[in-house]
């Protein structure tokens, strides 16, 4: 059996989605009639998600978003399931998650989003996805670092370009004094 099967099997998760998709549903499942899930099934279901995310398991996936699934439910770190997608490389699970309404332009608890991390771990083509979002060019992160700041700094001149045409300020600074500009001819400031 492998894992999906065992995933979807397993009485926690079951139990767990067929909650999620009863609130959602216009006919509950008879199963909404029983107690609220409890906090360690809704943990169970954020890692299932999370692990998924991870690991680019576009099948579990879909069982969430058919479930109308929270898709932005974060965990202890501020990840959300497309953060976490973008970071670990896993395009198509971007896409279905973009494409399923997850929030492009959700933060982590230092502020970064699932482009940064994107541009960060050199996902090209993840991060050329996300540079389409309907986010802001200059969104930064707790540090004052924004997606053009990263795309300069990790030599991604494409991105750059990019995000640069999408009206990001290249000479925005972040709390070292760096910008898009200077990090892009080398020049790097720390506090």
């Amino acid at each position: 059996m492998n894992r999906l099967s065992r995933l979807v099997l397993d009485p926690l998760f079951a139990l767990g989605l067929s909650l999620v998709a009863g609130y959602a549903a216009a006919a509950p499942l008879p199963l909404v009639t029983e107690p609220a899930a409890s906090e360690g099934t809704r943990q169970k279901l954020r890692d299932y998600l999370f692990d998924a995310a991870r690991s680019g398991n576009t099948a579990m996936l879909r069982e969430f978003v058919g479930a109308h699934y929270n898709l932005d439910t974060v965990d202890e770190k501020g990840y959300t399931a497309l953060i976490l997608a973008a970071y670990h490389g896993n395009a198509e699970a971007v896409e279905l998650l973009l494409n399923a309404g997850a929030n492009p332009c959700a933060e982590d608890a230092h502020g970064n989003t699932a482009l940064m991390g994107a541009i960060f771990k050199g996902e090209l083509g993840i991060a050329r996805t996300l540079v389409k979002a309907d986010c802001s060019p200059n969104q930064a992160n707790h540090a004052g670092q924004t997606p053009a700041m990263y795309a300069a700094l990790f030599g991604r001149a494409e991105l750059l370009d990019a995000l640069a045409r999408k009206g990001a300020d290249l000479s925005v600074q972040d709390a070292a004094g760096n910008s898009a500009r200077s990090l892009a001819q080398g020049e790097i400031k720390s506090r």
